[in-house]
């Protein structure tokens, strides 16, 4: 009579082929995360785009602050130094429009950079910075014109005001166009460790923010008589 054999398979050897999958599984989460970005918030949104956003919402109420004060003062003035006597509403509105111009730009940037490519990248971000440079060379005009005609920023608490809230705007814009040429470098040098396309749009999101709240201030000071 011969011995029967029976082989059942190891409980050890079972445990460590089912364990596998799950590993590589968590593997392929782990990298699928890091090509999408990497960390994010409970939001949805990354960290570095949540962090923009909190500093715009800050932005928000800093500009809200400096539009008051102009509207609380915007009657302080002369009657030779006011508004009526100093606005050039077609010259005004012509650079107005090419800063809202850039905001188009800017899209077909982030568009490009969805798109990988780089080259169209580069060439929007750097007509988006080139129309924002033209935008800023126009306010400067205004201001000396302004002078000029005897409007300095001690003349009165109308002017203190306009010359605040507009030079702050155009800090702004000037910071802006320093980030888009920062970002034209990057790229070009392929310093952007990380998702190009996420630091275009961060790029942007500034870039829009300042844009509107040009919108706004063109809108309260020179289109609505005081």
């Amino acid at each position: 009579m011969s011995d029967s054999v029976i082989t059942e398979p190891a409980p050890d050897a079972v445990d460590v082929v089912e364990d596998h999958p799950a590993e590589h599984a968590g593997d392929d989460h782990g990298h699928d995360d890091h090509a999408h970005g990497g960390h994010h918030s409970s939001l949805g949104l990354s960290n570095n785009k949540l962090a923009m956003w909190l500093f715009l919402g800050s932005e928000c109420l800093l500009f809200g602050g400096l539009i008051s004060t102009y509207m609380l003062y915007r009657n302080r003035h002369s009657a030779e130094l006011g508004p009526d006597q100093l606005w050039d509403i077609p010259f005004t509105s012509a650079s107005s429009f090419v800063l809202l111009t850039s905001s188009l730009t800017m899209v077909l940037a982030v568009s490009a950079a969805n798109r990988k490519d780089l080259r169209n990248t580069k060439i929007f971000l750097g007509v988006t910075a080139l129309l924002g440079g033209l935008f800023v060379a126009g306010q400067i005009y205004e201001f000396t014109t302004f002078y000029r005609e005897g409007l300095g920023f001690t003349t009165s608490l109308f002017s203190s005001s306009f010359f605040t809230l507009t030079g702050f705007h155009g800090v702004h814009v000037s910071i802006g166009i320093i980030m888009l040429v920062a970002t034209i470098g990057m790229i070009q040098k392929d310093k952007i460790s990380g998702d190009k396309a996420e630091a275009v749009e961060m790029v942007g999101l500034y870039w829009h923010f300042v844009d509107i709240v040009w919108i706004i201030i063109f809108t309260l000071v020179y289109l609505i008589p005081a």
